[in-house]
């Protein structure tokens, strides 16, 4: 259920609030602008009287507390304005913002992901931000762009993420197993997997199935030259499809993933469900800055490296973004608090790396020290490690990528409880997803 709070008052009118925001940074507060290379993301509005603005996000309790320790930030510089805020878990938060957007009364500032990110560009549910003095010099191009949609800055990265493999660190080290390195390609991250299988007596799988996972897909069509799409289109064709799609038969022939029923129900992505954390595999796909998250569910330590395949095929990828309703009455205020939740690195010292790796490089560099949480750590280590190894980013996904990534699923599922054959559901799914991308 969604989660409303009145608003929120000003972080100085409560000392104690500043000596728990102090101690939760480790070290004392900055004055305004006292980090070198970030900005102070905090000027005063042009508007006088006094400013309202709704936030809408998805995520847990742990991104609320955080995320309105930061926005209580930004009132304190800006006393005029104030923040009412909602959130919810990711389940039914885009459900919920379509009846807003039908409505005329989408929050002033939005959290939303790649997969929404053009469509409503399209719909023009979101502002076009280009005009509006966002602060983008502290970002990698590779985030800029990845924000772009048709030439225009649409929304600002909250976070850098990465497609990884998440795996049980104490199963391994039980089972006297490696763990997966980085680069291996997929025929022998299968093959790893069958001897994890093997080396447990079949009581815990290698690997989360990752044939309808289109992350994964996407990685291995980019490190093969290829691409997920090309322009509003599909970049891939069925014999690809069918490629993908039968080296992870040649994995469940080799039991290196658990039954149907199992993966089925970790299909969704959520945490929760991740079969790494429920014990049933030695490793699921999961996107790096969900690790905490991940992390907290299992009592086993829990690690990461990269998706098979070489580093050049990720990307700078937003893990979520900031974006403004196109109808806010206050458009310059909403940009400036993207400015200050993005680049002030007061701000990402309070946030971590709980949306993933702070966007700008300058707050990744002066946070660095400031993060306790060792899940949080290995998941920047890990992006610091590929930092320099990644590829070109591509354009956001077209409108439909929500769907594509459903009509994915489902025809993978379809062959893992053998309702079709591998040519059969490629063909079911190229046409669906052609479909799907020209409405």
């Amino acid at each position: 259920m969604p989660v409303v709070r009145p608003p929120l008052d000003r972080l100085g009118a409560d000392p104690g609030r500043r000596r728990l925001l102090g101690a939760l940074l480790g070290a004392p507060l900055l004055a305004s602008g006292g980090l070198a290379g970030c900005t102070d993301g905090a000027a005063t509005s042009t508007q006088d009287g006094p400013v309202e603005l709704s936030v809408f996000w998805w995520g847990g309790t742990k991104r609320a507390e955080l995320t309105e320790k930061a926005l209580r930030l930004y009132s304190d510089r800006n006393p005029r304005v104030t923040f009412r805020v909602t959130w919810q878990g990711a389940d039914g938060y885009y459900d919920r913002l379509a009846t807003q957007a039908g409505g005329g009364n989408v929050p002033d500032l939005i959290q939303i992901d790649d997969a929404m990110l053009t469509e409503y560009t399209q719909r023009q549910v979101i502002l076009d931000l280009t005009d509006h003095h966002l602060d983008l010099r502290g970002l990698p191009e590779g985030l800029i762009r990845y924000g772009t949609v048709e030439g225009r800055t649409m929304a600002v990265a909250a976070g850098q993420t990465h497609a990884v493999v998440v795996f049980n660190r104490d199963l391994l080290r039980e089972l006297e197993m490696p763990e997966p390195r980085a680069g291996m390609t997929w025929a022998d991250y299968i093959s790893w997997a069958t001897q994890v299988t093997e080396a447990s007596d079949r009581r815990v799988a290698g690997t989360m199935d990752g044939s309808g996972d289109y992350r994964a897909l996407w990685l291995w069509l980019r490190s093969q030259g290829g691409e997920f799409y090309r322009g509003n289109q599909l970049g891939f064709g069925a014999d690809e499809l069918i490629a993908w799609f039968e080296l992870w038969q040649r994995a469940r022939r080799g039991r290196a993933t658990p039954s149907a029923a199992l993966v089925e129900q970790a299909d969704s992505g959520e945490p929760a469900r991740q079969l790494v954390v429920n014990g049933v595999t030695a490793a699921s796909f999961a996107w790096s800055h969900q690790l905490p998250e991940l992390q907290r569910l299992t009592e086993s330590e829990l690690g990461i490296v990269g998706i098979p395949g070489p580093p050049g095929a990720q990307w700078a990828r937003a893990s979520m973004y900031w974006a403004a309703f196109r109808g806010t009455r206050h458009p310059d205020t909403v940009a400036d608090v993207i400015n200050f939740l993005t680049t002030n690195g007061e701000v990402g010292a309070v946030l971590g790396h709980e949306r993933g790796l702070n966007a700008s490089a300058q707050v990744r560099r002066y946070v660095e020290g400031s993060i306790t949480d060792p899940a949080q750590r290995r998941a920047a280590e890990f992006g610091a490690s590929i930092a320099d190894l990644l590829g070109p980013a591509p354009a956001p996904p077209p409108k439909g990528h929500a769907k594509v990534r459903t009509l994915l699923v489902t025809a993978a599922e379809r062959i893992r409880v053998k309702r079709d054959g591998t040519r059969e559901a490629t063909a079911r799914f190229l046409s669906q997803a052609i479909a799907a991308l020209a409405v």
